[in-house]
């Protein structure tokens, strides 16, 4: 069987087991990729997430020697929540980005390609293979883009022409040839929308990112969030979608293919007061199986936290002074006692000056001491 005929084998069989888009590219090293990435460290632009080593994230033979084919798989996701709750005045509502919606989409491209693999071990048994899917040393959106899946957009994703950008996306490497795909033509043009609308100004230019302005990545990290940023979270509890929605390229983009990725709206868009007190145990038990739960539930609190503050959620108030009394670790104390000042609740300075007097960590005082600032800004003395 010839390369050419087992590639259509292996498209039919992708078709079988639920994969929406597959490609094929060839393992030479991305050179294009390499400087871009290098400029990135330079700049200090890279979240951290990332692999380090850039050689490994560009040379597929220092993966596996021998490779000859990356084989790229993307899946499609909804971009619409059907019978979603309302956020409104005493109960209200986070969201999680439409990547967290449903099973953790790792599991789910995983499997796929577990499938993929056995089928290409199947045909040839001497062949080797390797998976990865967003967490691997490949770039999934630089594979995907030799691939022929999408385009590398400016807001940073791969847009595909019959999904949009709304696709997760997983590779396999392995020692079998195929015969490679054409890549897609960019097709945002002079089109800089996404740009003009990311709220923190991450997107530097076209195809640029400095992660650590990003907000899907300020939603993730551990800390305080800066003082710049926390306004501009909004209800976020975890990433953000404003580059995809505002994209031309996603109108009316909307699919439902795969059961086990349609979102719960208590989980997708839940309620943020019983996310203040939950336990580790009761975080997972909701959110355990969503992929916007993998740093704990630490960061998902401290963003329940801004959002009541960005709604001035009075209502909120006697539980944030609990956080800020008895909560153990220092980021949800001084958050709560900025929240409270951000709200402006009526009682709060005599709970921020009495935190005050207690309170021995630095940065909690410090955020103490916002938190009396945002109340005078309110008139309340």
């Amino acid at each position: 069987m010839t390369g050419a005929q087992f590639k259509e084998e292996l498209i039919a069989y992708s078709k079988s087991i639920g994969i929406d888009k597959i490609g094929f590219a060839s393992s030479d090293v991305f050179t294009e990729l390499k400087e871009r990435l290098i400029q990135q460290q330079e700049l200090g632009y890279q979240s951290g997430f990332e692999e380090e080593d850039i050689e490994k994230r560009t040379n597929p033979q220092l993966l596996m020697e021998g490779a000859h084919t990356i084989i790229s798989i993307a899946l499609a996701y909804p971009s619409k929540m059907k019978d979603a709750p309302r956020s409104v005045k005493g109960a209200r509502r986070g969201i999680f980005s439409r990547a967290s919606w449903g099973v953790d989409y790792h599991h789910i491209l995983r499997e796929k390609l577990r499938l993929l693999e056995a089928f290409i071990t199947e045909k040839v048994p001497e062949a080797e293979v390797m998976s990865m899917v967003d967490t691997g040393e490949l770039s999934d959106r630089a594979v995907a883009e030799r691939a022929g899946i999408g385009y590398s957009a400016k807001n940073c994703a791969t847009i595909t022409p019959e999904f949009g950008s709304y696709v997760y996306l997983g590779e396999l490497l392995t020692t079998v040839y195929l015969p490679p795909d054409t890549p897609i033509t960019d097709q945002c043009g002079d089109c800089t929308i996404c740009i003009d609308a990311c709220p923190t100004g991450a997107l530097v230019q076209g195809g640029q990112l400095d992660s650590n302005k990003c907000i899907a990545f300020l939603t993730q990290t551990k800390d305080f969030l800066p003082d710049q940023y926390r306004e501009k979270i909004g209800n976020r509890l975890y990433g953000c979608d404003t580059c995809q929605t505002v994209c031309p390229k996603n109108k009316g983009k909307d699919f439902h293919l795969h059961q086990e990725m349609e979102p719960d709206p208590e989980i997708a868009k839940p309620l943020l007061k019983p996310i203040l007190h939950m336990s580790n145990r009761e975080f997972k038990e909701k959110f355990g199986h969503v992929s916007g739960s993998w740093r704990g539930k630490k960061p998902i609190q401290r963003n329940a936290i801004l959002a009541l503050a960005h709604f001035k959620d009075e209502s909120a108030a006697d539980e944030l002074v609990q956080l800020m009394n008895e909560d153990p670790r220092p980021v949800i104390r001084g958050t709560a006692a900025w929240a409270l000042g951000k709200i402006g609740a009526v009682n709060a300075r005599n709970d921020l000056n009495a935190a005050k007097e207690r309170e021995k960590d630095g940065n909690v005082a410090a955020e103490i001491e916002k938190g009396l600032n945002l109340l005078e800004n309110h008139g309340i003395y």
